[in-house]
């Protein structure tokens, strides 16, 4: 139960039914004149109306046109940015870089409440394995730690050392729950997954989030077991509120409530409502009208309106929207800062992942022919997903790249565009190519093709892009790529040809500036791939923690058309052919969680443990010195996986449990340590508690998946 002040009690108390219930509903992107009579009517909560001054009418009509003078509480999607726009989240997880993503969300949150907007409802901690769902561009990625520890980062920029402060607003924790596992990475589509799985992948990121102090939580659009999220009264209350102590308030999805009648569980929408509320939600986006409100009543329990109620006054309490409910409009920020620019184009750079680089052709020489080319030389669109149509605009590659090589002869052809199936500009490309020295392509999905409702089919570059691609590499120029996206991407076609690739994501208001920086060698793209890359479609759902098999492969398959190739006629090869492979695709991923480097080089020296032997409840200190071996000071992120050598349920072949980003100079020896103990070591039972068995464990420590040393830990019997 929500802990509820005097103030909280005494309007509940004077309260009408109609009062409370207008205290559960959130209206979703009325008009300005509608949503000031909606506020007369009762209504608590409103989506922001773009403006201190609009926001400032609002919360005057709630205090003083109403009977109890209760403030509005003002929402909005503050997801990567309010005014300056930062990298979208998964760029941001690619930077593995807590302290910058706490930062990047302070600014926002400070940008946002100026103008009045309280409560964010960001960030997205859904587990992420399947990048044909477009909202993998709004999270953290496939991976549990990473996202736990990058959603506790956000929260805490978010609400900075108080809620009541002009600088801070209330984060939500969304979507709960298992949002992102959708059957076919089909926005919105049905999930199945397994108690096991819930606990240890889907769950721990949101209990994270709880713990952290998230002040909301929101509930997913989809079924888990056949219950839509809206009406699942096990998860948003028996796990949620129960058995996490979760105070907040659980907020409703845009029409989720509404959805439950074509999902097939609701009658119509009093049912829908009465279901949600008895489920654990507190308050409806969307909004139930007022015709509902009798049939809504009849059947809700008492008490568990007043708790709905009592949460959300709390919240708004907790913000001090009882004591100042009004922003000083002489004070909204409407335009970056330099300060903030410079914030969010670190974090452009920091998150750009240098897939590749085999003829060391990055940093870019002072080559004086450089030709532009793709989509991506002359497009502004880098704000990407979930970026609000008030928040600051970029400039184009080609302008920066000019500005910055005035001594150069820069050319720009785009070649192809988007989306279309027209390759007619390739050949002025390729005529192009053939007068410069280097060639930069700039490629990639637009920043409508992910995000919400955005799942694609087929990954590969949109329109003609990739023929564009081969014929560049055909001309015998040396060239790079630059990849702009939301989401993983199958390259498979064409990465062999290029010999230098960087993955600069949707970057943002300054992304235009930090991939000149980069591919200037201004700045380290020194990121790490928060998401598995496939090879194939047909390999997805693939990410590197998943369960051992029985029978493991060594080997891609290969396609036989003979018994005698298939291992029929002896035992010699039937080890190799039944095993988990696809018989038409290589063994693992293109590039896997973790994947990057930098223009700086890095070596390891072997990983040191403060005891080999430890008893439950104990920890051990893990350490291993990194040598920046270059002539540049550089980033290395330095990640630690633990493999569970026997346990009683087969466990993931490894798993992230700790990483730091650490900035070497050249030359310079660095010891980066690590606290190791039941956290990292156990598992989730079904019923949420934490176990961790006797047996050894080994702790494979690098700066990706295929370049770790292991050490082993043993956790004696009790």
């Amino acid at each position: 139960m929500t802990p509820v002040s005097a103030r909280v009690r005494g309007l509940i108390a004077e309260m009408t039914d109609a009062e409370k219930l207008g205290q559960l509903q959130i209206v979703f992107r009325p008009r300005l004149e509608d949503a000031a009579q909606l506020i007369r009517d009762g209504i608590g909560s409103v989506f922001w109306p773009r403006s201190a001054a609009a926001t400032n009418e609002f919360q005057r009509v709630a205090v003083e046109e109403t009977r109890l003078g209760i403030p509005v509480l003002v929402g909005l999607d503050v997801v990567h940015g309010q005014r300056t726009i930062a990298p979208v989240p998964l760029a941001q997880a690619a930077t593995f870089d807590p302290a910058l993503v706490e930062e990047l969300a302070a600014l926002a949150a400070a940008e946002a409440r100026s103008g009045g907007v309280k409560w964010t409802f960001s960030p997205m901690v859904d587990i992420s394995r399947d990048p044909r769902w477009g909202r993998v561009v709004e999270g953290f990625g496939e991976d549990v730690h990473l996202t736990s520890t990058m959603a506790r980062a956000m929260i805490s920029g978010y609400h900075g050392s108080s809620l009541r402060s002009p600088r801070a607003i209330a984060a939500t924790a969304k979507h709960f729950v298992a949002y992102g596992q959708p059957e076919g990475g089909r926005d919105y589509n049905t999930v199945d997954a397994s108690e096991h799985r819930l606990r240890n992948v889907h769950l721990e990121p949101f209990r994270v989030a709880v713990a952290a102090g998230a002040a909301s939580v929101m509930a997913s659009f989809n079924t888990v077991a056949g219950r839509p999220m809206h009406a699942n009264h096990g998860l948003l209350t028996a796990v949620l509120k129960h058995e996490w102590g979760f105070d907040g308030v659980v907020v409703g999805d845009a029409e989720g409530v509404r959805n439950l009648i074509p999902h097939g569980i609701a009658e119509d929408l009093a049912d829908a409502a009465a279901q949600a509320y008895e489920a654990g939600l507190d308050v409806e986006m969307g909004g139930a009208p007022s015709e509902v409100r009798e049939a809504l009543l009849a059947r809700v329990d008492r008490t568990r309106l007043d708790d709905a109620v009592a949460r959300v006054l709390t919240l708004k309490e907790r913000l001090g929207l009882f004591d100042q409910p009004y922003v000083d409009e002489a004070a909204e920020i409407t335009a970056p800062t330099d300060e903030a620019l410079r914030l969010t184009r670190r974090a452009a750079v920091r998150s750009a992942v240098l897939l590749k680089n085999d003829d060391a052709l990055l940093p870019l020489a002072d080559h004086r022919r450089i030709l532009l080319t793709g989509p991506y030389a002359t497009s502004t669109d880098h704000l990407g997903a979930w970026s609000q149509p008030f928040g600051a605009p970029a400039g184009s590659i080609a302008d920066e790249f000019a500005s910055r090589r005035p001594d150069a002869e820069v050319s720009v052809v785009a070649g192809v565009d988007f989306l279309e199936d027209d390759d007619t500009g390739i050949a002025a490309a390729v005529e192009a190519a053939r007068d410069s020295d280097i060639v930069v392509l700039l490629v990639g999905e637009p920043s409508a093709l992910s995000g919400e409702a955005a799942s694609r089919s087929d990954l590969r570059l949109p329109g003609r892009q990739e023929d564009l691609v081969r014929a560049i590499a055909r001309t015998g120029v040396p060239f790079v790529v630059v990849i702009e996206t939301g989401r993983p991407l199958i390259v498979s076609d064409w990465i062999d040809l290029a010999p230098s690739v960087i993955v600069a994501w949707h970057g943002g208001t300054e992304a235009a500036g930090a991939i000149v920086d980069v591919l200037l060698g201004d700045a380290d793209p020194s990121g790490r791939l928060p998401m598995t890359w496939p090879r194939s479609v047909g390999q997805i759902p693939v990410y590197y923690a998943h369960e051992r098999t029985g029978r493991p492969a060594t080997t891609g398959g290969t396609l036989t058309t003979t018994t005698e190739d298939i291992g029929l006629h002896g035992p010699d090869n039937v080890q190799e052919k039944y095993t988990s492979k696809y018989l038409d695709l290589e063994l693992g991923p293109q590039f896997p969680f973790g994947h990057g480097s930098g223009y700086a080089t890095f070596s390891h020296g072997s990983p040191r443990l403060s005891a080999r032997r430890i008893a439950r409840d104990e920890s051990v200190t893990l350490s291993v010195d990194v040598t920046n071996t270059s002539t540049r000071t550089g980033d290395d992120v330095v990640q630690v996986y633990v493999e569970d050598v026997v346990a009683s349920i087969a466990p993931p072949v490894r798993r992230l449990v700790a990483f730091e980003r650490v900035t070497v100079e050249a030359g310079a020896t660095e010891r980066v340590s690590f606290r190791i103990g039941d956290e990292q070591l156990g598992f989730r039972l079904a019923d949420g508690r934490l176990v961790v068995e006797p047996g050894t464990f080994m702790l494979h420590v690098g700066s990706s998946l295929d370049r770790t040393q292991p050490v082993a830990v043993t956790v004696e019997r009790a």
